[in-house]
């Protein structure tokens, strides 16, 4: 999973990439219809055209490229891709994820570890989305009832098809 991530957010890094080089040349090129376009861009969202263009020019002089890879592309520095942490985070979760269930084939008796495994899991991932909306400002019961919601979902189209698959390999 965490390859997986990196491929991923390194694929969005790569457009973002491509995208600045593109907006690059098209600065060098073609300034002053970046520089229509970025006021438009302002203009767009309330500003009078005169204050726009006042504000086009102060942000191109300092770095044009940032102010067209935001106001344009919608790309900043505090939002960039970072394949790394993503991997990083994503090899982090999985593992901490799997910890429970596992723990649960140590822990528990042949008879109930299938539905012991299916609680406990549950009841994990109600609490690390809980974890994770409160961490991200979201409302905790929101966060909490989706990725159970979806879990339980998973696991339910897991078994389902696992039923059907060993039906099948058994005939």
């Amino acid at each position: 999973m965490a390859a997986g991530e990196y491929v991923s957010v390194s694929s969005q890094a790569d457009s973002e990439q491509a995208d600045l080089r593109k907006e690059q040349h098209e600065l060098a090129t073609d300034a002053a219809g970046e520089h229509a376009e970025l006021a438009g861009i302002y203009v767009s969202r309330g500003l009078t055209p005169a204050l726009a263009d006042q504000v086009a020019t102060q942000l191109a002089a300092k770095d044009a490229l940032a102010a067209h890879a935001l106001d344009e592309l919608g790309i900043s520095e505090r939002g960039r891709p970072r394949p790394l942490q993503a991997a990083g985070a994503s090899a982090i979760s999985f593992a901490c994820g799997a910890a429970l269930p596992l723990l649960v084939v140590v822990l528990a008796p042949q008879g109930v570890l299938i539905p012991a495994i299916a609680v406990l899991s549950l009841a994990f991932l109600a609490l690390l989305g809980s974890i994770a909306a409160s961490v991200g400002g979201a409302r905790v019961g929101v966060g909490a009832l989706r990725v159970t919601v979806l879990g339980a979902v998973a696991m339910a189209l897991t078994l389902a098809i696992g039923a059907l698959v060993g039906r099948v390999a058994a005939s």
